[in-house]
């Protein structure tokens, strides 16, 4: 089974259809609209704007797990991203990206190590986790790495099935 298997439902409860990102580079991250790190949205978008005709989906996973800074329902976490970030970039229902409850996805994606070999449980909102088409989980990104950091951006260009635009 594809890590792209276990994608939970968008936002809205409706069934995120695997088969389309299958193709793509998929960078998933879980996301928090009352965190230090929200501004990162700013940047998620960019890069979608910049690589989504490259083949990048930018997959955002609220979650309420670190200080409850995603309280929202699902309606007040689309008009946020919406209004305040302009997000186009889909986002998935709230899951739980650590402990017990974890979510099938982030099973599986935490087991991936990040540049300093690291694996195991999400440190905090804005982890990063790319995958290459197909859904192999080729690069994890911690919270603090900005979502146009040159490390990202190279691993993003080297895993896009189509040549991206012009900034």
């Amino acid at each position: 089974m594809s890590v792209l298997d276990l994608v939970p439902a968008a936002l809205d409860g409706t069934p995120l259809d695997p088969v389309p990102l299958a193709a793509r580079a998929v960078l998933v991250v879980n996301v928090a609209s009352r965190c230090g790190l929200t501004p990162q949205y700013e940047g998620l978008e960019r890069l979608q704007q910049r690589y989504g005709d490259a083949g990048l989906t930018v997959l955002g996973v609220p979650c309420n797990q670190f200080r409850g800074q995603e309280p929202g329902s699902a309606e007040e976490i689309a008009e946020f991203c919406s209004a305040t970030y302009g997000v186009t970039f889909p986002l998935t229902e709230k899951v739980d990206v650590n402990g017990d409850e974890r979510h099938p996805l982030y099973r599986r994606l935490v087991e991936s190590p990040d540049a300093q070999g690291e694996a195991g449980d999400v440190q905090w909102n804005f982890e990063k986790f790319l995958l290459a088409p197909g859904g192999a989980v080729v690069a994890r990104f911690r919270p603090g790495v900005e979502p146009e950091a040159p490390e990202l951006v190279a691993a993003l260009e080297a895993h896009l099935p189509g040549a991206p635009r012009d900034a």
